[in-house]
């Protein structure tokens, strides 16, 4: 069988981080050196109270104004800032939007490739027989685990949810993957407290490092060096290695969506890999580095400016925290 995305939403939350706001933080930078440097005029992050279960029930809710929840028979809940260690926030989420309780429902922690990652079972369970319409939703609040004075996180990442329907289809929409993992840079963006390796530290010792950011070992740790350059080892192969898992020509492809990690980052790829602009898109100055909702957010956003039209080949690819990276091929 077949498999299609359907339909999309996504919900951010209502607080809004901007770059005068940091500045008047962090007063050794100014808003257009932040811009420069990450693409990112603004983000989003929840409040104390707010949780990445909360944002996803709002995408799933907008969903439903033109999607019949009563389709749906699956639920993919992609986040790595649960609510709970158990139950599943699935569970929970699929009480909570009044799906059948004969909806399948489970997690699944993964970052920057989640959306990838969560296609592929969507389509896996379609193809199975074993589900018509999956709801995928990829939810992230990144922001409860970056320290108030970790400064070059704090202008990276945002918070955000999106829902995304996949449904059994009779054109072929999700084309072939490619996946890779290489677990030995799991140090280089890790949240090292707070799981039962290492439980919280009531009294954490805050560090600073070279660039002035501070932060301890309950807080989200990322060495953006070593980041960067796993990026542009790992993109380049993957970008190839999709195309020809595909028997496509990056000429045949209509557009391109990278997880939209830093503009930095994705204009060096972008040149390196020859792409031209108008076939590539970068959509993170108001919301920054959503992690797993970055790729759908921006498929959204494409829909919405007419950017997409029906029958156009879009490649997606998703790299991160892990490290793990996929990519794939979908018709509109």
């Amino acid at each position: 069988m077949n498999s299609k995305i359907k339909h999309i939403e996504y919900h951010l939350p209502d607080k809004t981080v901007d770059n005068e706001t940091l500045v008047r933080e962090f007063q050794e930078w100014t808003p257009d050196k932040i811009e420069k440097k990450t693409g990112i005029r603004e983000r989003r992050v929840c409040t104390d109270n707010e949780t990445a279960l909360d944002l996803a029930m709002e995408a799933c809710r907008k969903t439903f104004y033109t999607y019949d929840k009563n389709k749906i028979d699956f639920l993919l809940l992609c986040t790595q800032s649960p609510d709970y260690f158990l139950p599943a926030s699935a569970c929970i989420l699929q009480d909570k939007l009044g799906l059948s309780t004969k909806t399948g429902a489970f997690d699944f922690n993964l970052g920057c490739s989640g959306f990838i990652y969560g296609l592929a079972l969507a389509k896996g369970l379609i193809s199975a027989g074993s589900a018509a319409a999956v709801l995928l939703v990829t939810s992230e609040t990144y922001s409860k685990f970056i320290n108030p004075l970790d400064k070059t996180n704090r202008t990276i990442f945002g918070d955000g949810a999106a829902a995304t329907i996949i449904e059994k289809s009779n054109e072929e929409g999700i084309l072939n993957f490619v996946f890779g993992t290489d677990g030995s840079g799991s140090e280089n963006l890790i949240v090292r407290n707070g799981a039962l390796r290492n439980k919280t530290n009531p009294f954490p010792q805050d560090v600073t490092d070279e660039q002035g950011n501070v932060r301890n070992e309950n807080n989200l740790f990322m060495d953006g060096t070593a980041i960067f350059n796993f990026t542009i080892d790992a993109v380049p192969k993957l970008f190839n290695e999709t195309l020809e898992k595909n028997k496509i020509t990056i000429e045949q492809i209509d557009y391109i969506i990278f997880h939209q990690a830093n503009k930095f980052i994705l204009e060096y790829l972008r040149k390196i890999l020859k792409i031209p602009e108008d076939k590539f898109y970068i959509n993170l100055s108001y919301t920054g580095n959503t992690v797993s909702a970055t790729i759908p957010i921006a498929l959204r956003d494409c829909l919405d400016k007419q950017i997409l039209t029906p029958g156009d080949k879009i490649l997606i690819l998703g790299f991160g925290v892990g490290y793990s990276w996929g990519g794939t091929i979908i018709r509109i």
